[in-house]
């Protein structure tokens, strides 16, 4: 194999590795961002899998806003006792508000008002892979 070629197989396999190790940033719900009424269910398996410092973009008008749920049961039923505010209605706005995705474990992401969560299918849950490196 010449030098020339064995060099560009070498500099195809490094660029391949990089831009599997680069973290991504995401919108969340794509142009439809983050409103009532869509399928955030059906958003997370078109986009999934998500990777440990993936970047989430929420972007959002009032009244809604983002909440971290802290377990699969408060996802479940909703109850946003326990959970926390990342987010309310002006950091939505422009740029939106960005979460890292830094820790290997199961993130629950909800918007708490009236009947977002319940009805309005604004929730959804994802667990960041380690990337392969």
């Amino acid at each position: 194999m010449s030098g020339l070629r064995y060099a560009g197989i070498v500099l195809l396999v490094i660029a391949t590795t990089m831009a599997m190790t680069e973290a991504r940033t995401i919108v969340v719900g794509g142009s439809e961002n983050w409103r009532f009424g869509y399928n955030y269910t059906d958003w997370t398996l078109k986009n999934s899998p998500f990777y440990i410092n993936d970047k989430l973009v929420f972007k959002f008008d009032a009244p809604h806003n983002v909440y971290l749920l802290p377990n699969l049961y408060s996802y479940i039923k909703c109850d946003f006792r326990g959970a926390k505010l990342l987010a309310g209605a002006p950091k939505g706005a422009g740029e939106g508000f960005e979460v890292v995705l830094n820790q290997w474990r199961l993130y629950y992401f909800a918007s708490s008002n009236d009947k977002d969560c319940s009805d309005g299918l604004m929730k959804f849950f994802a667990m960041p892979l380690p990337r392969w490196q």
